[in-house]
C-alpha cells in the first residue's frame, strides 16, 4: 500500500484505540502516535515516507563525505611528509569519491543510521530505556530487506514493547496500544496486497495474502482509497454505537 493509505489507516486505529478501548482518554497525541507508527514497518524502504521525513538529513550525509575528503587532503599536504603521503591522499580521494557517488538511498540509509545512533545516545544519557530502543530499530530497519523483518509479528511485538516502555517512564496511558495498534494496521493493510506479509519469519516465508490490491495500478490506488473509507466508517459507527445520549 502506498503510504497515505497507511497513515490513514492509522489514524482510523488510533481514534480506535482512543474511542473503543475502556481506560484509554481520548488524546490527539495518541493517534498522532498510531500513525507514525503505521509507518514505521516501511523503514525498510528507502522511499517510503517515514523514510524520507527522518532522513531530513541525507544531502549533509553526502556533504560530510566530500568535505572530509577535501579535509584529509589539506592535512595531508600541510602537515604530512612526502613518503607519507600517498595514503593519506588515497584516504581523501575515497571519502570524496563515496560523497560524490551517493544517490539517494544510500545517502538517507546513512542518514537514519545517524538519526538513529543520536537516538540511541539521547534514551544512554537520559536512562529511557524506549528511546533507546527505538533508535536501535530505526537504525537497523533501512539496512534489512523490504517486507521481510519490519514485517512481522515479532517486530509488532518489539514495537508495541517500546509502547510500553515509553508509558513506563511517561505515566502517558495507552501508549502501547496505540503504537502496537498502528504498527499491525499497516500489516494487516499489507496483507490485502498481492505481495501479502511473512508475518512469522524466519520460522517460515509463507506470506499471508488475500491478494485484492495492486499496489500503485489506478484500480489499486481506489481500493486503498475504499479500505479506508469503509474501516474509517465502521469505526465512527463503533463510537457512535457506544455513546450514551
Amino acid at each position: 500500500m502506498r503510504g497515505s493509505s497507511h497513515l490513514a489507516i492509522g489514524l482510523i486505529t488510533g481514534v480506535a484505540v482512543a474511542g473503543l478501548v475502556p481506560g484509554i482518554p481520548f488524546s490527539p497525541a495518541g493517534i498522532a502516535l498510531a500513525g507514525f507508527s503505521a509507518l514505521a514497518p516501511d523503514l525498510d524502504h528507502p522511499s517510503s515516507r517515514l523514510s524520507k521525513r527522518l532522513g531530513f538529513a541525507q544531502n549533509y550525509v553526502r556533504w560530510a563525505f566530500v568535505l572530509a575528503g577535501i579535509g584529509i587532503a589539506a592535512y595531508t599536504h600541510y602537515m604530512l611528509l612526502a613518503v607519507d603521503r600517498r595514503m593519506g591522499f588515497t584516504t581523501a580521494l575515497a571519502f570524496g569519491m563515496v560523497g560524490a557517488a551517493m544517490q539517494g538511498g544510500s545517502a538517507r540509509k546513512l542518514a537514519l543510521l545517524f538519526t538513529g545512533l543520536c537516538t540511541v545516545v539521547a534514551g544512554l544519557y537520559t536512562g529511557m530505556l524506549w528511546l533507546s530502543m527505538l533508535g536501535t530499530f530505526v537504525s537497523v530497519a533501512p539496512f534489512t530487506s523490504h517486507r521481510t523483518w519490519t514485517h512481522t509479528i515479532w517486530a509488532a511485538a518489539l514495537w508495541t514493547y517500546i509502547g510500553h516502555l515509553a508509558n513506563q517512564t511517561l505515566g502517558w496511558h495507552g501508549v502501547a496500544l496505540f503504537a502496537g495498534g498502528g504498527y499491525l494496521s499497516h500489516l494487516l493493510a499489507d496483507t490485502l496486497t498481492k505481495s501479502g506479509v511473512k508475518y512469522f519469519m524466519p520460522i517460515t516465508d509463507l506470506a499471508v495474502k488475500l491478494p485484492l490490491i495492486r499496489t500503485g495500478s489506478a484500480m489499486g490506488n481506489l481500493l486503498e482509497v475504499a479500505v479506508c473509507g469503509v474501516y474509517g466508517a465502521v469505526v465512527l459507527l463503533l463510537i457512535v454505537s457506544r455513546m450514551k445520549f
